[in-house]
C-alpha cells in the first residue's frame, strides 16, 4: 500500500464520518462531524501541497530545494478558523439545549421526552 492510497483513505474516511455525523439529528453529533469534516479539509489542504521530506521550509542562497510553506500556513490558517468555528457552534448548541429543552437540530422534543410530558 503506497502512503498516497493511505493519506487519499483518510481524507475519504474523515469526511464521509464528518458528512454522516453532520446529516444527524442530535446536535452534539453535527458538531463533532463539521469537526471531522474540517479534519479532513486539512489534511487534504497540506497533502495537497506535494510535500518534500528534509527540506528547510525557508529559502537560502545554499538551499537549492525547499518545501513549499503555503499549504503550512493554510492548514495554520484553517486550524483556528476551525477552532472559533467549533466554539461557537458548541455555544449555540448549549443554548438551544437550554432554552428548547431537546438536543434535537429540528427544535422538535424527541419521542422519550413527549412520553414523560403526559
Amino acid at each position: 500500500m503506497t502512503l498516497e492510497l493511505l493519506v487519499a483513505s483518510a481524507i475519504g474516511v474523515l469526511a464521509a464520518g464528518g458528512i454522516y455525523l453532520v446529516l444527524r439529528g442530535r446536535t452534539f453529533q453535527v458538531v463533532l462531524g463539521l469537526t471531522l469534516f474540517s479534519y479532513a479539509v486539512n489534511l487534504f489542504l497540506f497533502a495537497s501541497g506535494r510535500l518534500k521530506i528534509d527540506r528547510p521550509p525557508i529559502w537560502s542562497k545554499t538551499v537549492a530545494d525547499y518545501a513549499d510553506p503555503l499549504p503550512q500556513a493554510l492548514v495554520l490558517t484553517a486550524i483556528v478558523i476551525t477552532f472559533g468555528m467549533t466554539a461557537l457552534a458548541v455555544i449555540l448548541m448549549l443554548r438551544a439545549f437550554l432554552e428548547s429543552g431537546s438536543d434535537q437540530v429540528d427544535g422538535e422534543a424527541c419521542p422519550a421526552s413527549q412520553e414523560d410530558e403526559a
